[in-house]
């Protein structure tokens, strides 16, 4: 076990990763952050802020030096600094299951090997594979980039055949995955941790809304029947073992066609909707990326309240500052803020997790909060 007192890396240096330098601080742990970006929001929080690119061979030797371990907040990180580090340190998620999420194919195709049910799919990587998609593949379909894609980003609708050429060429014409459009029913997601001795603790299941590709609110408990929960969980389980995961993941999921849980994303971090777990549980997913990564044991999360948790993007900074003190003075709303210092429109910027005695309830807590942060609504319904 690495105890309090050591150094851990981390590779990346965004929200993700200062919500876990403040966890990891909080208990005794000194934090080095690799990050190119001089106003990293995790490198402001951390003991060392390496300015380098995730590359540099003279900053990944310093890190792997420095640190008892390292791990990543998000997934576009190099495999071959991953695997530079591992030759020296242990670095936690194992580098294969971040290669799988790196790339929408090698997802995909590893679930549907794995035998995890997904939305229709096929790898579009020339024209001649395009056309061969559109054969077998139900429209209305999402074009999405195998790589780099989030937040709605790198994806185009194909309502009609004659609108895959047009939205390949959007795309850059780079390698990517035709995917069927479900007909959802809910929008479901589960954040769990697993030890490098195959223990799995997992949080609650989230109902997630998302709009214009970015996810807007997660309630919990997610307001589905009991088996659904209970089957999303025990999918996020398997998924793991089968990646032979350690470390936090996140694994979402689409509920459709009566019922059934199709597997969408992976991903080999904490996840953005788990962040109701900071002030609803017994323990957060950041605390549980540190246990994994220093192979501690896992805490068993308890939910100790209904939550919403609720995304402030950067539109909310328009025409000027949120009126943060309609926040304060609602019970059961709290704040987190990312440090960014340039709100733009999409850009995540904080979130309130807003508790209540019920999950209904949290979700008007969270949404009445956020609107009350500019002068009307910022969303009509």
């Amino acid at each position: 076990m690495i105890l309090p007192g050591a150094t851990l890396g981390m590779l990346g240096g965004g929200q993700l990763g200062r919500m876990f330098v403040l966890q990891a601080r909080a208990m005794g742990y000194g934090v080095m952050v690799l990050d190119p970006d001089p106003g990293s929001p995790a490198g402001q929080v951390a003991d060392v802020h390496l300015r380098a690119a995730y590359s540099d061979p003279q900053a990944l030797e310093r890190l792997a030096a420095g640190c008892a371990a390292v791990t990543t907040e998000f997934e576009n990180v190099p495999a071959a600094a991953l695997e530079r580090l591992e030759r020296t340190c242990r670095v936690r998620p194992p580098v294969r299951a971040v290669a799988v999420a790196q790339d929408r194919i090698a997802e995909k195709s590893f679930l549907e090997r794995a035998g995890f049910r997904t939305a229709p799919f096929r790898p579009v990587r020339s024209e001649e594979e395009l056309e061969a998609a559109l054969q077998e593949v139900a429209l209305p379909a999402l074009l999405k980039t195998s790589r780099l894609g989030y937040d709605g980003k790198g994806q185009a609708p194909v309502e009609r055949p004659e609108d895959a050429a047009a939205a390949f060429a959007a795309l850059g014409r780079v390698a990517c995955v035709l995917e069927t459009r479900l007909k959802l029913e809910t929008e479901v997601s589960v954040v769990l941790a697993r030890g490098d001795d195959g223990e799995v603790a997992t949080f609650p299941v989230g109902e997630n809304r998302h709009r214009e590709g970015i996810l807007e609110t997660t309630v919990v408990p997610a307001r589905v029947p009991e088996e659904i929960a209970r089957e999303a969980g025990a999918t996020a389980g398997r998924v793991a073992g089968a990646l032979e995961y350690v470390g936090v993941l996140g694994v979402e999921m689409f509920v459709a066609a009566g019922g059934l849980i199709y597997v969408n994303e992976i991903a080999p971090r904490p996840h953005n909707s788990g962040h109701y777990t900071m002030d609803a549980c017994s323990v957060d997913q950041f605390e549980q990326q540190l246990r994994a990564l220093c192979a501690l044991p896992l805490a068993r999360p308890t939910l100790m309240s209904p939550v919403a948790m609720v995304n402030l993007l950067g539109d909310l900074w328009t025409p000027g500052p949120p009126r943060w003190a309609e926040v304060f003075r609602r019970p059961g709303v709290r704040l987190h803020l990312y440090g960014k210092a340039e709100p733009r429109p999409g850009r995540k910027m904080g979130h309130l997790n807003c508790l209540a005695d019920t999950p209904d309830r949290a979700l008007a807590l969270a949404l009445e909060a956020r609107d009350a942060l500019v002068a009307s609504p910022i969303y009509a319904e």
